[in-house]
C-alpha cells in the first residue's frame, strides 16, 4: 500500500485550484493587483476560522466608517462555507454596518470644529462643488443614501456627508436599514443559490472583476456628479 496521498479530485472541467492559481499569477496585471488580491484572500482566511462572527461584525462596522475592504467579501466567504446560515450572517453584517454608518453620521454632525474637516474632504473628493453637494443632500438625502447603501459608492463617505449635512437621524436609518439590507441579502441569496462556482468565477477572473468594479464605481460616482 503506497504511503503517498491521492491527488485531489480533478473537476470535471479539468480545471483545478492550481491552474487557476497559475493563471491569475501569470497575467499581466498580477503584479498591479497584488497586494489587492492578498487583503482579498487574507479577509476570506476568517472564513475558516472559529472568530468568523466577530470578524464580520468588525469588517462590517469598520468599512462604514473607515476601511476600504467592502463587508461584502467576507459575507460571500461565510455564505460559501456555512450555506444554511447564509440569511443569518446577512442579518450580522447588515446590523453592524448601519451601526457603524449611524456612529459615522453622528460623528459627522456633532464634530468639533467640522468645518475644517469638511473643507478638507471637499478638496479631495467635491472641490468647489461641496456646498451645491450638500444643498442637494438636504433636498435627496433618503436617495442618495439609498443609493450609497445598496450600490458600490463608498457608504461611508455618504455617512460622514449626512452628518455635516445634519440629515435627520430617522430618515438615515430609514434608508440604511432598506437598501443596505437589501444589499446584502442580496449578497446572501446569491450566494446560496450558486455558491461555489460564484466563488470559483472570481478566484479564476479577479484581476478582470477588480477592474469592473473599479470602473463601475468610478461611472457611478461620475454620473450622480453630473446628475
Amino acid at each position: 500500500m503506497s504511503n503517498e496521498r491521492d491527488p485531489k479530485p480533478t473537476p470535471q472541467t479539468g480545471v483545478t485550484d492550481e491552474l487557476i492559481e497559475e493563471e491569475v499569477h501569470s497575467h499581466p496585471l498580477a503584479r498591479l493587483f497584488g497586494p489587492v488580491r492578498r487583503l482579498y484572500k487574507w479577509i476570506l482566511g476568517w472564513a475558516e476560522t472559529r472568530y468568523a462572527g466577530t470578524a464580520m461584525a468588525s469588517l462590517a462596522w469598520s468599512e462604514a466608517v473607515f476601511f476600504p475592504v467592502p463587508a461584502d467579501v467576507l459575507l460571500m466567504a461565510l455564505c460559501l462555507g456555512r450555506p444554511k446560515r447564509s440569511f443569518w450572517w446577512a442579518t450580522v453584517c447588515s446590523f453592524w454596518s448601519i451601526a457603524g454608518a449611524m456612529m459615522a453620521m453622528m460623528a459627522g454632525k456633532y464634530l468639533v470644529g467640522h468645518e475644517r474637516v469638511l473643507a478638507a474632504m471637499a478638496a479631495v473628493h467635491l472641490g468647489s462643488e461641496a456646498e451645491r453637494a450638500l444643498a442637494l443632500f438636504h433636498d435627496y438625502g433618503f436617495w442618495a443614501m439609498g443609493g450609497a447603501a445598496f450600490t458600490p459608492i463608498p457608504y461611508k463617505v455618504f455617512a460622514w456627508l449626512a452628518g455635516f449635512a445634519e440629515m435627520h437621524w430617522a430618515t438615515f436609518l430609514a434608508a440604511s436599514l432598506i437598501f443596505r439590507s437589501l444589499r446584502f441579502y442580496s449578497v446572501a441569496a446569491v450566494m446560496y443559490v450558486f455558491g461555489p462556482p460564484a466563488k470559483r468565477f472570481i478566484d479564476r477572473y479577479f484581476n478582470l472583476c477588480t477592474i469592473l468594479f473599479m470602473i463601475l464605481v468610478i461611472g457611478v460616482v461620475l454620473l450622480l456628479k453630473v446628475l
